[in-house]
């Protein structure tokens, strides 16, 4: 699909994509990538198909080689005040304001951008589709997994190096168990009924800042 509109002219195309919002804990991270069309790294598929050693070994490539990547996140407590679509939108706007170039073109992965202020089109299934999509979904998917190890150092008693703060068995015995943390989203219902049982466990951790890395693939 990028040959398409490289075909009509569009010479340097974003894709958005983002990973993170079926979770119970942690935020939506979402990822904008220019490739150099040039100048790809091998390997870049839909995240979702590729393995975990797969998609660590592809994502410093794509820093590496990309025109420009930009991160955009949206945190656990504005997922709960505006909800998750909204904190989707939100979280890709921060990418695409994150990035150095300016594509000619977006295609951004089912979601609508009316806020975008350049050409933008919304294409679904678009990580198996666009390979600009598909860079943008391994980074945004191994950036947020960054997150997610290094919070379980935090909150280690829900694993979330093992489950990225998705409703596993083990995170969701352990919620009722233990109940929220900091970084537990509120407004979904399992963590709601976890609330309702244990309440809010009351400790005020640092939680830590996260800058991507142009070379290292870390956070």
């Amino acid at each position: 699909m990028d040959e398409f509109f490289r075909q009509k002219g569009f010479k340097k195309i974003g894709g958005i994509d983002e990973a993170g919002r079926g979770a119970l804990a942690g935020p939506v991270v979402a990822a904008c990538v220019v490739l150099d069309h040039e100048n790809i790294p091998t390997g870049i598929a839909d995240s979702k198909v590729l393995s975990n050693e797969k998609r660590r070994e592809v994502y410093p490539l794509i820093l590496e080689c990309a025109l420009s990547v930009g991160i955009g996140v949206a945190d656990n407590k504005e997922i709960d005040r505006i909800n998750i679509l909204k904190a989707t939108k939100l979280a890709m706007m921060r990418a695409f304001k994150d990035l150095k170039v300016d594509p000619d073109i977006l295609l951004i992965d089912a979601i609508k951008l009316n806020e975008i202020p350049i050409n933008s089109i919304s294409i679904v299934r678009g990580e198996s589709r666009s390979i600009s999509i598909a860079a943008a979904s391994i980074v945004a998917k191994v950036f947020r997994d960054n997150m997610m190890i290094k919070y379980s150092e935090i909150f280690p008693e829900y694993r979330f190096c093992e489950n990225k703060g998705y409703g596993t068995s083990f995170h969701l015995k352990a919620l009722m168990e233990y109940g929220p943390c900091e970084i537990h989203r509120h407004s979904y219902a399992p963590v709601i009924k976890a609330l309702k049982k244990c309440g809010l466990k009351n400790r005020k951790k640092q939680i830590p800042l996260f800058q991507k890395s142009n070379h290292e693939g870390s956070v």
